[in-house]
């Protein structure tokens, strides 16, 4: 009676129903393997700890998290004020080592040139005769001297100026 309203066979129906039923039988047989191996990782996690453990655990977790926070913005501010502490310090050096007078030999006298990140700083300029060392220091602001420099003073700063530049932030 049903295959004269529909035009075919019903045992089609039947086999078509059996099929979905198996493949709904096999679904259920996986999902039931996951939710036993969920509950037996559900109790492995839980064995040992009551609520109470666990929540003192996450608390005592945040708290600690709580404190990477402080240390890190402590560390953001000292770590601002090196820098800051480093734009005034002799970062740049530059070191030309002559014989002042050509009869001497040895390389004895040197021109030594210190900057900071601004340029600013001097050249010390140690010149060795015979009768004894001399000192002369020239200030240097800007990268420039007021007083005119020796071409090793002259060659020293230079080397300074081009030496690694100063940390920036």
């Amino acid at each position: 009676m049903i295959s004269e309203y529909l035009g075919f066979d019903s045992d089609y129906i039947i086999l078509g129903l059996a099929g979905v039923v198996i493949i709904l039988l096999i679904l259920i047989i996986v999902n039931m393997v996951q939710v036993g191996k969920l509950k037996k990782r559900y109790k492995v996690f839980m064995s040992g700890k009551t609520a109470k453990s666990l929540e003192d655990t996450i608390l005592k977790r945040l708290d600690q998290v709580d404190d990477l926070i402080a240390s890190n913005s402590a560390n953001e501010k000292n770590i601002e004020e090196l820098f800051t502490n480093m734009k005034g310090t002799f970062q740049k050096i530059g070191l030309v080592k002559y014989d002042a007078f050509h009869e001497m030999g040895g390389k004895l006298s040197f021109s030594l040139a210190m900057l900071n990140g601004q340029d600013d700083g001097f050249v010390l300029n140690a010149v060795h005769s015979r009768e004894g060392c001399y000192t002369y220091i020239k200030e240097i602001v800007g990268g420039n001297s007021i007083i005119v420099l020796a071409d090793e003073e002259q060659e020293a700063l230079n080397m300074a100026k081009e030496a690694n530049k100063p940390a920036e932030k």
